[in-house]
């Protein structure tokens, strides 16, 4: 299967949870990376404010704040399909760009360096049980992760892992995912 199928064919399951397991799962999801050694020791979190279908990562930023962590999520840029990772304190400092992704407004947030961030949460569509993932297809995670060498987690519901996804060359593996089922070390399989 192709990635293109295989990502319809995961969103298209994703999009069928009830209201209640996207939240509870979600939950589990949030809760069990908040116990991980990486989560704990990290002074810098950088992530994606998610959009349904993706797990929620709002509740998440929440208590990265309550825990006295440094935010960032990614501004895009897309004329050369890159990110520039951005503190932000408070949600009214996003806006609301195409495709519904929300980023940190630039005039009112300060940009951080990629060796400033201590855990890295990596979204995507599909996981494999190696690491690897397919994203939303615009590469923007593959370039960055290239020159990043901290902590990386993904986030994803049990429905998104799959034995094995289509890898190319520049495509680099996290080094754990959570479910609602558990923990998929990734640095045990030499990762």
């Amino acid at each position: 299967m192709d990635k293109k199928t295989q990502r319809n064919h995961v969103l298209a399951s994703l999009r069928q949870m009830t209201a209640e397991q996207y939240s509870n799962n979600s939950q589990v999801i949030v809760d069990q990376l908040m116990k991980d050694p990486a989560f704990l020791s990290a002074k810098t979190i950088g992530l994606t404010i998610s959009a349904f279908p993706e797990v929620d990562t709002v509740k998440l930023i929440e208590k990265s704040w309550s825990a006295g962590k440094k935010v960032v999520a990614p501004k895009c840029i897309t004329s050369n399909r890159t990110m520039d990772f951005r503190v932000f304190e408070h949600f009214n400092q996003l806006e609301t760009v195409y495709m519904k992704l929300k980023e940190p407004i630039v005039a009112e947030t300060t940009s951080v360096k990629p060796d400033e961030i201590d855990l890295l949460i990596v979204p995507g569509v599909v996981f494999s049980t190696q690491g690897f993932r397919i994203g939303f297809g615009g590469g923007y995670y593959d370039r960055f992760l290239a020159n990043y060498s901290g902590q990386t987690r993904s986030l994803a519901f049990d429905r998104q892992i799959a034995m094995k996804i289509p890898v190319e060359n520049h495509d680099l593996p996290v080094q754990g995912i959570y479910t609602e089922s558990g923990f998929i070390d990734l640095k045990a399989v030499g990762r």
